[in-house]
């Protein structure tokens, strides 16, 4: 069978962000490396206490990188309800997905995310996606954007620059590079509202005004 790991689990390290806006946030700015490697843990506690162990004695370069108390207090009280958040999202997608269905969009024009992957075998496996975002791959996406926006529909496009394009990489690059699959998903990707506190009727609305852009 499959066998399920969480994020942050699959590697040496697992990075996570506590930024209001994600699954899990906090009140401010924060976040988390976990880990279960015992070495690594004690570089990182020293790291994020100026490199020093024990106190006043510096090993490492490190910085001020503690979590504030009230973040963690925030967390804590919180993480007990990411679960159905979780859960929530998945809901809010599911919804989503027929919705699309019924307008008869067709992928040309809107493609959905698919909770699926291909294994080594290339049969098809299921995943269990908690949709931090919502991202659909949209034709005219520029002007889909902004007549959701003028309709007072929240929408995003993450990550508009691919990182082999960042002025601020230039320097590292040999040559120029072309990597067309992810330059293509910059021009065309498209977050749509997710989080758990959607009502179904808000999701109608945003299914309903992206099929009024296209018919127009």
């Amino acid at each position: 069978g499959t066998e399920w790991k969480r994020a942050g689990s699959m590697g040496k390290t697992g990075c996570f962000s506590f930024f209001p806006s994600k699954n899990l946030g906090g009140i401010g700015d924060g976040g988390l490396v976990s880990s279960n490697d015992g070495a690594v843990i004690d570089r990182l506690i020293s790291l994020r206490n100026h490199g020093a162990k024990p106190k006043y004695h510096h090993a490492h370069v490190g910085g001020n990188f503690r979590l504030d108390p009230i973040q963690a207090t925030v967390l804590n009280i919180k993480l007990k309800y990411l679960e159905d958040w979780h859960q929530a999202r998945r809901r809010n997608a599911s919804i989503y997905r027929a919705l699309f269905k019924s307008t008869g969009l067709d992928e040309e024009r809107v493609k959905l995310p698919r909770a699926v992957y291909r294994d080594v075998d290339g049969a098809e496996q299921s995943n269990y996606h908690i949709y931090n975002q919502y991202v659909i791959r949209a034709q005219n996406r520029d002007a889909l954007r902004e007549y959701l926006l003028s309709k007072d529909i929240g929408c995003e496009v993450y990550y508009p620059v691919c990182l082999h394009k960042q002025e601020c990489l230039k320097p590292y690059r040999q040559k120029e590079i072309s990597l067309p699959v992810a330059e293509e998903a910059a021009m065309d990707t498209l977050a749509l509202p997710i989080y758990p506190d959607l009502q179904e009727s808000q999701l109608q609305f945003v299914v309903e005004s992206i099929n009024e852009f296209y018919r127009k």
